[in-house]
């Protein structure tokens, strides 16, 4: 399949290129095996060295998820599969998948995450429990990337506060200080600069400095956007979207996250010590034309996050 030509939207204020450019650079992205089987040559749409997060949905086959962590080292990039806490059945298990990840696909990196079921499949309910097995360690993963949450999570927190979420935080933060593990808060995505930047800024006010890779949407048609922000329990910033859907000159338009991202990279640019560090990229309108959107906003230039 020939990559999709990239549309410009016609009423966004001219790119602030280089701040832009910088604030994608060590940008990740983030793939399922079966999408991963579609993608004739990764080389071709990602910058070498890119990091490509395996996410792991219920049901797939721990053959299929090292499958692709192999085939994506074998051309050049650096995988980082997901560990769903709540699908894992025991610590022999999760023992088997890191041993096996790392022989087999030369993994070290994870995200490690609770999961997307509500009812654990055996021993594990959250990454609190991954991490405290020592198994990471044991197999000599250098990085662990824990979930973020910039508009809370109702799975945790019912009462829609963040008192739970920030609990856990808080417990990643003293595990961060005491492994030589590199870690980061790689969140859900967003689509509002300001409430993003005010949730990082309480982060950093609460103790917690892991730095943090944010969750962007990257370009989709607007009703698949809609559809999985409300699957996955993206909050306040679905107003965004759901503006966009009344607007009938932008309805049949791609929505694409330039105004996001440069608003961030500008407060980036401003605020050199701000703790989000990376993009993240969900390619819920599929992963050529995501990559094919970085490419043409500076995401060419991109090299691996190999320090944040």
């Amino acid at each position: 399949m020939a990559l999709l030509p990239f549309l410009k939207k016609k009423d966004t204020a001219p790119l602030a290129t280089a701040d832009l450019e910088a604030f994608l650079a060590g940008y990740s992205i983030e793939v399922m095996p079966r999408t991963a089987e579609k993608v004739e040559n990764f080389r071709e749409l990602l910058p070498a060295g890119t990091r490509v997060y395996i996410a792991h949905i219920d049901g797939t086959p721990i053959e299929e998820m090292i499958a692709t962590a192999a085939r994506l080292r074998d051309e050049g990039f650096d995988p980082m599969p997901h560990f769903p806490a709540r699908i894992i059945k025991d610590a022999t298990t999760l023992e088997d998948w890191i041993k096996h990840y790392s022989m087999d696909a030369g993994v070290t990196q994870a995200l490690l995450l609770g999961g997307g079921i509500s009812t654990p499949h055996g021993d594990f309910d959250n990454s609190m429990q991954l991490i405290e097995t020592g198994l990471f360690d044991r197999y000599g993963f250098k990085r662990l990337h824990i979930a973020g949450h910039p508009e809370g999570n109702r799975d945790i927190d019912p009462d829609g506060s963040d008192k739970n979420v920030m609990e856990a935080l808080r417990w990643k933060q003293k595990f961060s200080e005491t492994t030589d593990a590199q870690m980061a808060i790689a969140t859900q995505f967003c689509f509002e600069a300001q409430p993003v930047i005010e949730w990082a800024n309480a982060l950093r006010d609460a103790g917690v400095t892991i730095p943090v890779h944010i969750g962007v949407a990257g370009p989709a048609k607007l009703q698949t956007l809609i559809k999985f922000a409300m699957a996955c329990g993206v909050g306040p910033s679905l107003r965004v979207l759901q503006k966009r859907a009344l607007d009938v000159t932008k309805l049949l338009l791609p929505y694409e996250p330039t105004e996001f991202l440069t608003d961030l990279a500008a407060h980036k640019a401003a605020n050199p010590d701000f703790n989000i560090t990376h993009v993240h990229f969900f390619p819920l309108g599929g992963i050529k034309t995501n990559a094919q959107w970085t490419i043409e906003n500076g995401g060419r230039s991109a090299t691996p996050a190999a320090s944040a």
